[in-house]
């Protein structure tokens, strides 16, 4: 093991010590094959089916006040009955126009979607492709295509493992076997898996009919409406890694069939056909089906104008005043001006006249390494969101996709920015083919044939980055929109719009906590739609209160006053919140002079200390402290990640930061390129701590024991390579030696470990397909699905006082699991029967005359464990010990749950008597 101090500013040595064979290391993690991929999903519906918790009890808290990311909207012939497809919260069904949905796809292979279709000639008949076509940072892959014949209530797998990601499924219009399927293919890995597929015997058989490389897909494809032989395709080469993203090449084109799809050539008359050609989406003109819109991402590079910066006062100070500055030179500077110019260049906020200048008198600090203070420096936000490319452009045809014409007239370069990756869709007017809507980070129209646009997304409050839409074809101004922000619905064409936000619980949750409020908070961040909080007790339809924008991140609470929280968005831009007064400062630490500046991950870890709540942790590179909750900053380690070279997705980056609960001071820091490390004096001597495991994978949690000094767990995610080995280790001695503890887990990349907090052999973890818990330490994990889906889980954490543990789902919002029950399992797992839970029966007070009549009877839910499935009888006797009611249960292995309508009861204390094979458990409860 490495060990260094952090004063030393350079970790030269060790990275040389590890450079070349990281480099091999990271070439030889191969993707996870199409073989253990399929092996993957059956090994999880075995752990579904042999679970013994498919019946415990989780409650969805939502929210849904914000929803999530809608990737596709599927209608019927009656309108009424439609189908959304959630990006990773599986499909959902509703049959009233949106007044009430429920979830269909659950519990099948993968709850990430890339697109559904409906036969035209049958809409019973669904296919439902699996694995997200978006190629965003949290993009699940997906594990085939699916069909049903009865309108969603069963599934059937039909094939194609390694597609990954699903970019359009398209049915014929009148002979419903015959179906053609987009694949992208894997996204941080070749494949040659990609293509355009093509069945005639409804999915039985599949034959790939359109393939560039292993390096491109197939994004959409289209059907020519009057004849389907005419068929339109858009390949993509795009490729993903943990420190870079290209999304373009000389694979994307555009593509021609004649032939049903048996043939294609290139129908690239008019169009880009250089390396930066990137997503292309397009769509026939329904009344006029020889016009056809394409919506290109051309990433070709153009200068843009600079943006005007202020010029300096005379005498003011500037970065360059430093360049060519002696030592001497900086001692004589006024102290003001020096002041203001660090404070107006984001200096770190120890540094002040006098530190700076000691600092240099010193030596320890040069003048030229304040003029580069911000130099090589990455901001990740800037480069989302500020553009050096063509970006969107719209390219129309007259002859149903031979030849194209750029018709843009308005810059729409702004559509995108920079990440035309995540969008791609183009609807035309199903009535009028001169109507377009192009769909980005905003909403645009064009009426004029695609040269100029208006924004159509400004009145009903309509969340941004649009993801999809559907046009009524036989009432154009009928439009249904798909955002990050769910469902939207417009009978005026677009002008205003409704939000159906009561109902879907497909938040995507990056993060969750809770403070010790009576009853408590749970505080969140999610994908796009910033941070919330709301009442644990709540139900998902009422709203949650908005405390932060953009990305929502990590969440840290001051539980000494539940007032003040921690929190922020992507890339490390946190504050400090008071919810009661309102009132935020920005507390992200700058780096120290003389060292490289920050780098942020997506997700950038906080924290605060379990000692002392004044005391906040941050990550970079570094870790810094703060003593004084934010307001000030030291950095306590040096660059603790492998630092190599990164594309344009900010890399080497620390994703986890972590404090033990007995020693003050004793931390660890896990980056996203493999590095772990521990400090057990606050910083002053940091170990190196990966020996023993996965080397070059993203550290995706870390979770010291709440019961033993020393112990401390940690998971490790392949995902990145599209590797999805379960890596699950355990350590006794601060991470000295490591043992793996996954146990019979299947191949599903794992995100998140939490130790029950009662008992040490409890273990609780999520993966990207779902909850698992451990009794016994880690040997082997029980599925805990059924109540909640196989939805990915990001983040747990556990309300001690409520003896809760508050799950949060990227899809499927949050749920909250009461562990009672769980624990007592696992404090007597030999018995053979045992009542879990057997709550007391409140009678309602005298009702008003004119009240309605309750429109069940009432009645009492009984949780029991049963070891073995089989017959089991349960009894409820009065005081006097007479029965008063009894039947028998045909019990599964594990949780049942049983009720009883009590009817006209009297008050008093009750007994339940639960019996199978000789063996019996009772409880006592009472009727107030």
């Amino acid at each position: 093991m490495i060990q260094i101090k952090h004063q030393s500013f350079s970790l030269a040595f060790a990275i040389g010590i590890g450079f070349l064979s990281h480099i091999s290391q990271a070439q030889e993690i191969k993707p996870t094959s199409p073989k253990d991929m399929r092996a993957a999903v059956t090994r999880h519906e075995a752990l579904l089916a042999e679970s013994p918790f498919k019946n415990y009890p989780a409650r969805n808290i939502g929210p849904t006040n914000m929803s999530g990311r809608i990737v596709d909207i599927e209608v019927t012939e009656d309108f009424k009955t439609y189908y959304i497809a959630a990006a990773s919260g599986g499909v959902w069904k509703t049959e009233d126009n949106g007044q009430t949905f429920d979830p269909i796809f659950d519990h099948q292979g993968a709850l990430g979607i890339g697109d559904m279709a409906i036969s035209k000639s049958n809409n019973n008949i669904i296919w439902v492709g699996t694995g997200e076509n978006n190629s965003s940072r949290s993009t699940y892959a997906g594990s085939g295509v699916y069909k049903s014949t009865d309108a969603g209530k069963t599934w059937e797998w039909m094939g194609l493992p390694h597609s990954h990601h699903i970019g359009q499924i398209q049915i014929h219009p009148t002979n419903p076997d015959v179906v053609w399927v987009a694949s992208m293919g894997a996204l941080y890995s070749k494949n040659e898996e990609r293509g355009l597929y093509k069945t005639t015997d409804g999915g039985k058989t599949w034959k790939k009919t359109l393939y560039v490389d292993d390096n491109t897909g197939v994004i959409q494809f289209k059907v020519h409406p009057q004849n389907p032989n005419i068929l339109l395709a858009a390949s993509w080469e795009r490729f993903r890694q943990s420190h870079d993203f290209v999304g373009n090449g000389k694979g994307s084109s555009i593509w021609r069939s004649e032939d049903g799809g048996n043939t294609w050539k290139k129908a690239v008359d008019g169009f880009p056909q250089d390396e930066f050609v990137g997503r292309i989406g397009f769509d026939f003109s329904l009344s006029n089906p020889n016009i056809v819109y394409a919506l290109h991402d051309y990433q070709k590079p153009q200068t843009r104008e600079p943006r005007p910066t202020q010029k300096p006062t005379e005498g003011e100070l500037t970065l360059d005043s430093f360049k060519s500055m002696a030592a001497a030179d900086v001692e004589k500077l006024e102290d003001d001006k020096l002041e203001k110019f660090l404070r107006s260049n984001r200096f770190a906020t120890k540094y002040n006249a006098a530190s700076v200048k000691r600092l240099v008198r010193l030596g320890r600090i040069t003048p030229a390494q304040i003029a580069t203070y911000h130099g090589g420096g990455q901001d990740a936000n800037a480069s989302l969101f500020n553009s050096g490319i063509v970006g969107a452009e719209v390219y129309r045809s007259e002859d149903a996709g031979k030849s194209w014409k750029k018709v843009n007239e308005s810059n729409i370069e702004r559509l995108y920015n920079t990440y035309g990756y995540y969008f791609g869709e183009v609807r035309t007017n199903t009535q009028n083919p001169d109507e377009i809507f192009v769909l980005g980070v905003p909403l645009l129209v064009s009426r004029d044939g695609g040269k100029t646009y208006a924004r159509t997304d400004t009145v009903g409050d309509v969340h941004s980055d649009h993801q999809s839409m559907w046009i009524n074809p036989k009432d154009s101004k009928h439009l249904m929109l798909g955002t990050d922000g769910g469902l939207y619905i417009s009978y005026g064409g677009g002008e205003r719009w409704i939000h159906l936000n009561d109902q879907l619980t497909i938040s995507q949750f990056y993060s969750v906590m809770v403070d010790e409020n009576k009853p408590y908070n749970v505080y969140g961040g999610m994908q796009d739609n910033g941070v919330w909080s709301g009442k644990s007790t709540g139900k998902p339809e009422e709203p949650w209160t908005s405390l932060m924008g953009g990305d929502g991140m990590v969440v840290a609470v001051d539980t000494r006053t539940n007032d003040i929280i921690y929190t922020g968005f992507q890339f490390g831009n946190y504050f400090r919140i008071n919810t009661k007064t309102g009132d935020r400062k920005s507390v992200t630490p700058m780096h120290d002079i003389g060292r490289a500046p920050n780098r942020w991950n997506w997700r950038t870890p906080a924290t605060l200390s379990k000692h002392n709540q004044d005391v906040f942790y941050m990550g970079s590179q570094y870790v810094y402290r703060s003593l004084d909750r934010g307001d000030t900053w030291e950095t306590i380690s040096p660059d603790l990640t492998k630092n190599q070279k990164s594309g344009n997705v900010p890399f080497a980056t620390l994703t986890v930061i972590e404090e033990s609960p007995f020693e003050f001071g004793t931390l660890y820091a896990g980056s996203d390129d493999g590095n772990l490390w521990v400090t057990r004096d606050h910083g002053t001597t940091w170990t190196e701590i990966s020996k023993g495991l996965p080397q070059n994978r993203w550290v995706s949690s870390v979770a010291p024991s709440q019961h033993l000094e020393g112990v401390v767990y940690v998971t490790l995610t392949g995902y990145r390579f599209d590797e999805f080995n379960p890596y699950v280790y355990k350590s006794v001695d601060y991470g000295k030696t490591w043992t793996p503890i996954a146990g019979n887990l299947p191949m599903e990349a794992v995100n998140i470990i939490r130790e029950d907090h009662t008992n040490p052999q409890i273990l609780y973890l999520g993966t990207d397909h779902g909850l698992y818990t451990s009794l016994d330490g880690g040997k082997t994990y029980q599925l805990f699905q059924g109540s909640i889906p196989n939805v990915a889980i990001y983040d747990m954490a556990i309300q001690k006082r409520e003896n809760e543990l508050v799950v949060a789902s990227h899809g499927r919002s949050v749920f909250i699991v009461k562990l009672n029950a769980l624990q007592k399992i696992a404090s007597n797992s030999s018995a053979e029967i045992q009542i879990l839970s057997a709550p007391d029966i409140r009678l309602p007070g005298r009702r008003p005359a004119w009240a309605d009549a309750p429109t069940t009877a009432p009645s009492q839910q009984i949780m029991f464990f049963v070891k073995n499935a089989g017959p089991t009888s349960v009894s409820v006797l009065n005081e006097q010990g007479q029965e008063i009611k009894k039947w028998d249960i045909n019990a599964v292995s594990g949780v049942n749950m049983a009720s009883w309508e009590y009817g006209e009861i009297a008050k008093g204390k009750y007994k339940i008597v639960a019996s199978k094979n000789g063996n019996s458990t009772e409880s006592v409860f009472e009727v107030k």
